[in-house]
């Protein structure tokens, strides 16, 4: 495989793209923060089945973090990204600095209501509006014709995809599953926290979740099976839950039993904090 362009500014990555537009090429994008892992390279080969040329980014994006969150522990391996890249057949790779995505001045931001509300806003309440801003300025600088998102950040795919359609952003949100270690555990780059022992912990969150789901399903009753779940949570190791929560799979309201559902978690294994999500089986 060719190794990717790399551009770091937005006027070399909007060159490049408007390159490949005259000469026809459908374009894919995949949006991460790098530490790149499985289930981004997942992503990768989804956009380029679906698209000429794929276009990743690599931006830790600081607006998304809040004060007491690990923003400089962030794992940052540019140099093993690229090579990941290039093996998966990524055709470029927009690595810009902060300076070139929030420059001297900026001041704006976007905040998306809906699916936003709840979860995870109620523990990191600007992390959506620091999200929805950088996927919109990364739109607008690439111009892709769709990006490919993870279903295990499920609220933040919901999130994009009602920013695109409130904004009329003309780029598809493509939903990709999960992809999971032997084990089910959900691959994400803050596993690289965890020691072994920690791992054989978290590899129970998914199981969990996929048991209430099933009782949810079965017709137990939502907020004894959620509470059981986390009870289920703190007895295998987590030092705290966060939330477990029965949603609406697309407007991420209150869930019915007649409609589908998301059941949606986030907990604490010591410093780390893992999120997870499973689809509630219709009854």
């Amino acid at each position: 495989m060719n190794a990717p362009i790399v551009v770091d500014s937005v006027a070399a990555l909007r060159v490049q793209v408007r390159d490949w537009r005259r000469a026809g090429l459908r374009i894919g994008m995949v949006p991460t923060m790098g530490a790149l892992h499985d289930g981004h390279i997942s992503l990768v080969r989804i956009a380029l089945e679906r698209a000429e040329r794929c276009v990743v980014s690599i931006f830790v994006n600081p607006t998304q973090f809040a004060p007491t969150e690990d923003l400089d522990k962030y794992p940052r391996q540019l140099a093993r990204d690229l090579g990941r890249l290039r093996e998966a057949g990524a055709h470029l790779a927009f690595t810009p600095g902060v300076s070139e995505m929030y420059p001297a001045g900026f001041a704006t931001k976007i905040s998306v209501g809906g699916p936003s509300s709840g979860l995870e806003t109620d523990f990191r309440p600007s992390f959506f509006d620091g999200v929805a801003t950088v996927v919109a300025k990364l739109f607008l600088q690439a111009a892709p014709d769709f990006a490919v998102f993870g279903e295990k950040d499920y609220q933040q795919l919901c999130v994009v995809r009602q920013l695109c359609r409130d904004l009329d952003l003309p780029v598809e949100i493509v939903g990709a599953p999960t992809v999971r270690d032997a084990h089910g555990l959900a691959m994400s780059s803050r596993n690289a926290y965890l020691g072994e022992a920690e791992l054989d912990i978290a590899r129970q969150l998914n199981a969990i979740l996929r048991r209430t789901a099933a009782a949810l399903s079965g017709g137990t009753d939502e907020a004894a099976a959620t509470e059981d779940a986390a009870k289920a949570l703190i007895s295998a190791g987590f030092r705290q839950v966060d939330y477990v929560a029965a949603r609406a799979s697309v407007t991420l309201a209150a869930w019915r039993r007649d409609r589908d559902g998301r059941l949606l978690a986030a907990a604490w294994l010591g410093t780390t904090r893992l999120i997870d999500n499973v689809e509630i089986p219709s009854g």
